[in-house]
This record gives C-alpha cells, structure tokens and sequence, in this order.
C-alpha cells in the first residue's frame, strides 16, 4: 500500500487484519514535513536542527526515520532515552530536558551523553553538588513571565503561570554556577507555545530570546553555541484552517537573528523540538461505527474511546471525521448533527460534538484526522481499555510498529501477587 487513499476496502483490510481500533501513519506524509523543514531553512547564516518531541509519537520505528533524515531527539525520561537509543541516538543528539527530575533520571541522562536541559535554578545547584560529572554542555531553560502569547494556553500555560523555566535572575544566576562550575559549553532553551500557526508569536519568542542571549553573554563572560527555540509549531486540526507558515517563520528569523548581533564572537547554532508539526498529519485513528443511541440528541458509538485518543475529551480538541462505507444505501451528502461517542464510563468520552456527518450504520468506518502526535502516546486502560495497534504504511506496504495489547499487558504488573499478604498501615 503505497498510496492510501482512504477508500473502505483499503481501510476494512487494514482494520481486520490488525484489529479495530487502529492507528495508521502515512510514511509519506513524515517524508513531506521533514523535507519542508529543511528546505525552509536551507539557507539561514547558520545550522538549524530539529530534536523532534519524542512525547509526540514515541515509537523507535518513526524515530529512526527522524533520526536517518537528520533530526535529534528531544527527551524527558528515562524510558524516552532507552526510545532514543532503541532508535540508534545518543550522545549529544540527544536533549534531555529537566522537569522536577530525579537523581536516577540525571544519572540516566549522563550515562546517554545527552544535552542536559536545566529547568530549575534548584535542580542546577542539587546537580553541581551531588557526583555526576560536570556536563559537556549545559542549557537552561527561560521563562519570561510577562510575555504575552497565542491562544493555546491552556495545553502549555500563560509564562507567568506555567511551571516551567526560570526568570531572568534565577537563569542568571544558573548560568554563573555553571561557569564557575567549570562548564565551558552552553545553550539556550525556552518553550512558550503549543500548537501555534501564527508565526509572529514563534518570531516574538526568537527575538525575545536573542536579546536574552546577547545580554547574558556580556555580563557573564559566556557564548551560547546554540539557543533552543522550542517547539509549538500548530498545525491544521480543521479544514478551514491555514498551515504554519515554516518558510516565512524561517525568511523572518533569519532577519532577526541577524539584527540580534549574535554573529559575533560566535554563531550560536538554532535548535527546534518540534513534534507535533512533523508527525501529526501522518497519524490516522481508524475505528468501526457499532451502536447508534437516539436520546435527547443522537449519538453514534465507534469502537475506540477517549482512552485511544485523548485530546478531545481533555482540551475539547477538533478532530476533522471522514465516514466511510460500502453500503450501496450511503449518502456522504446527506448529513446529520450527532455526537461521536466511545464506551468509556465518562461523559467526555467523545470524539465530536454536536457535529454534522454523514448518516452512519454498524460496520461503517470513521476515519480521525491529524492524530500523528499526542494520540496513541496519550493512550491509557482507565475501564479496562487496551491500548490499539500502530500500523506505518510504508513505500512497501502496511508494517506493524506495535502489537496491540492484550488482557495479559493489562494484568502483567499484578501477576504473581495474588494470595501474598500485604501489610497495609491505616494511620
């Protein structure tokens, strides 16, 4: 299958032969987005790389088409440093960013020879006093507090509200205990937005951040050999709605950055973590139509749930929904107002609401968008729910990347333990 088009054949074949519900990632589709990067900053005065978001999409299969078209990797735990170097990454292809972290997840972070990624002035100082080696290089990561941005947040939070990052004297004085440390190589980092198409809101972050960077290089003595603008590159959840503009945002910050007068001493090279923006419009959640319910509004009921696909039920996230089917009765043009619902014992366990679709019958198939990032990564088994196969459609046909699981991954963590004595203390 090298050209899915969405048809109900191809897509019946594929759900019985790996199971419904089922995530599907379109190969090609990744190639097209990681290409786009790269030509839109082919050009610019220096190196700018992409360390995609493991958490969007953290299966080695996808990481190694990453990885082999050039990006790093961006990482946050330990079992995402084993995915990177399942996917054949470490090193400082590898950034590991701090978050409330564990001693245990600095020693893995050293052991990988990743970047580390300080979040915390506090977590510098428990680092610097503890027996790790000092870092090769080291980054901070800055929140400006009062800058104003986009309209998503509440996935990552207003600055002055977020719990990440660190003002302008605790990112100071962070830097100053490196060097005093003896740390010689350092790094930028900041991450504002998620989800953002409007370019203008990334390019405030650039210039923001380049001012920081100059400004900390004078009055510490230090160079920044690379400055990390985040990710938040938004994509289209709707069909109305505009791509992010990664040429323009590229064309624009390469003026910026050469305003900023960081060409001198040295060019700090230009870090990205996109995620989502590479891989989201690869993913597919492909599930059956089982139940129809007419109440006090009509609800149609598909085989997956919130617990496959959360980002509707948690941020009231669009999903664009195609119906397909072989009924020699099906009409795509006549349409009814329904809710798109799964089984969960949640009332926010639904797909759409209150949105038009073609009339649908048991067998039929929904087909949900744009949901290569932040999807099957988001999964979970609240009521009991597994977790659903995840299929790459490559140039040489559908290839399996993850089993779905079964009632013996449910229950793996509690074998072994039935008939033991547990002592449980009630003060």
């Amino acid at each position: 299958m090298i050209n899915w088009s969405k048809d109900y054949k191809q897509t019946s074949e594929l759900l019985d032969r790996f199971g419904s519900p089922l995530y599907v990632y379109d190969q090609a589709i990744i190639a097209r987005q990681v290409e786009k990067y790269r030509a839109a900053f082919a050009d610019f005065p220096v190196l700018v790389r992409n360390f995609f978001a493991v958490k969007a999409l953290p299966n080695p299969a996808i990481l190694r088409l990453l990885v082999d078209a050039g990006m790093g990797l961006d990482c946050s735990s330990i079992p995402e440093l084993e995915l990177a170097r399942m996917s054949g990454v470490c090193g400082e292809n590898v950034i590991f960013t701090s978050n409330n972290t564990s001693d245990r997840e600095f020693a893995a972070a050293v052991e990988a020879g990743a970047i580390i990624n300080f979040d915390d002035i506090n977590l510098v100082k428990r680092y610097l006093s503890s027996d790790f080696p000092l870092p090769e290089v080291a980054f901070c990561r800055y929140n400006p507090g009062d800058l104003e941005l986009g309209e998503n947040s509440d996935i990552i939070g207003r600055p002055s509200e977020a719990k990440y990052g660190m003002p302008h004297d605790q990112i100071a004085q962070a830097y100053k205990l490196l060097r005093d440390a003896g740390v010689k190589r350092f790094g930028l980092h900041t991450m504002l937005l998620s989800n953002e198409t409007n370019h203008e809101f990334h390019e405030k972050i650039a210039n923001s951040l380049f001012g920081l960077a100059a400004e900390l290089s004078r009055e510490l003595g230090i160079e920044f050999e690379a400055i990390n603008l985040g990710g938040g590159f938004g994509v289209a959840y709707r069909p109305e709605q505009a791509d992010f503009d990664i040429g323009k945002f590229a064309s624009d910050l390469a003026e910026i950055y050469r305003s900023a007068g960081l060409m001198e001493p040295c060019a700090p090279k230009i870090y990205t973590e996109s995620g989502r923006w590479v891989t989201a419009d690869s993913g597919f959640l492909l599930t059956r139509v089982i139940n129809r319910k007419d109440t006090h509004r009509s609800y149609v009921g598909v085989d997956a749930s919130m617990a496959n696909l959360m980002r509707p039920g948690m941020y009231s996230a669009y999903h664009h929904i195609e119906v397909l089917s072989n009924r020699s009765d099906f009409n795509p043009e006549a349409l009814e107002t329904i809710d798109v619902v799964g089984s969960l014992c949640e009332n926010n366990d639904k797909f759409a609401v209150q949105r038009q679709l073609p009339v649908t019958k048991p067998g039929d198939i929904m087909v949900i968008d744009t949901v290569g990032a932040h999807g099957h990564a988001m999964g979970f088994q609240y009521n009991g729910r597994l977790r659903s196969a995840e299929v790459l459609l490559s140039p040489n046909g559908p290839r399996l990347i993850r089993r779905a699981e079964t009632a013996d991954d449910h229950f793996a963590t509690l074998k072994n333990l039935q008939g033991k004595e547990t002592n449980v203390s009630t003060n």
